[in-house]
């Protein structure tokens, strides 16, 4: 029998209930518990003591530390029992006592992607929504309706308000304030956090400053400077930049920030799918 079909290896001292599916390879270590609406992917490993309950879903290959409660009841007042769900991707890394809250409503979904890594003692209330390639560091609390799109990176030991959407590739430096939308690209620090430039750091080693020949990073850092280092307002300075043609980055600096912008926006905001 090849590793790519043996069956589940459950830990004789883990408690999983027999409703519950897993996939070939899955690994659940001892004093984890399984509730009876879960589905865990293949070559997904369970650590000892984790607890996973609920509506969840988990994909493929991921790795849940000791201490992990993934899928439990949202810490919201409106909660009145609906069957919400929590829907994990593949190759995710989710560390020691990490706390991953199901939706709030029917229908609703917490949902995070693929490839990401959630330090220890973070916390993602309900509805939030993870896309991939996200590095979240150690006790990170994150409130309901949070957005946060690919390749974030986000410093250990702070708070984000409910509904703030963190766009891709940003970078916020670590006990920052998150108390408004952090736009793709930039960096982020301080107490309220602010912006305080590019993601240079980041943008480089994604090889955007080798990207034809630099281009696109230089028309970011011309837009992102015309928003924030000259003397319009932001909404002006988007009307500006509108005027010339934009490459896939400052386009979607310029469209993250006119969302960011529009009237009612403190609400929850569109899936990262339907964007």
């Amino acid at each position: 029998m090849t590793a790519e079909n043996r069956p589940a290896q459950v830990h004789p001292l883990a408690v999983v209930d027999p409703r519950a599916e897993l996939a070939a390879g899955v690994v659940i270590g001892p004093g984890a518990v399984v509730g009876p609406d879960v589905r865990i992917g293949a070559h997904t490993w369970v650590g000892p003591n984790a607890v996973l309950d609920g509506q969840l879903v988990i994909g493929e290959h991921n790795k849940i530390y000791p201490g992990a409660c993934l899928g439990q009841e949202p810490q919201d007042l409106k909660y009145k029992g609906a069957p919400t769900e929590v829907v994990i991707g593949d190759h995710n890394t989710i560390r020691e006592c990490v706390t991953i809250n199901r939706a709030t409503d029917e229908g609703e979904q917490t949902r995070i992607g693929d490839h990401n890594l959630l330090m220890a003692y973070c916390h993602l209330g309900h509805n939030c929504e993870l896309g991939n390639g996200i590095v979240m560091s150690n006790s990170i609390q994150v409130a309901g309706h949070v957005l946060i799109e690919d390749r974030a990176v986000i410093g250990g030991c702070l708070g984000i308000h409910q509904f703030v959407h963190i766009g891709g590739m940003a970078m916020v430096g670590g006990m920052t304030r998150v108390d408004r939308d952090v736009p793709p690209y930039c960096l982020v620090e301080g107490h309220p956090g602010r912006v305080r430039g590019l993601n240079r750091v980041g943008l480089r080693r994604r090889g955007l400053d080798r990207k034809d020949d630099g281009q696109e990073l230089k028309q970011l850092q011309e837009i992102w400077s015309l928003l924030y280092r000259s003397e319009h307002v932001i909404a002006d300075g988007l009307k500006l930049a509108r005027e010339q043609s934009l490459l896939p980055l400052a386009d979607h600096l310029c469209s993250f920030l006119e969302r960011s912008i529009a009237p009612g926006r403190r609400g929850p905001m569109p899936a990262l799918g339907s964007r």
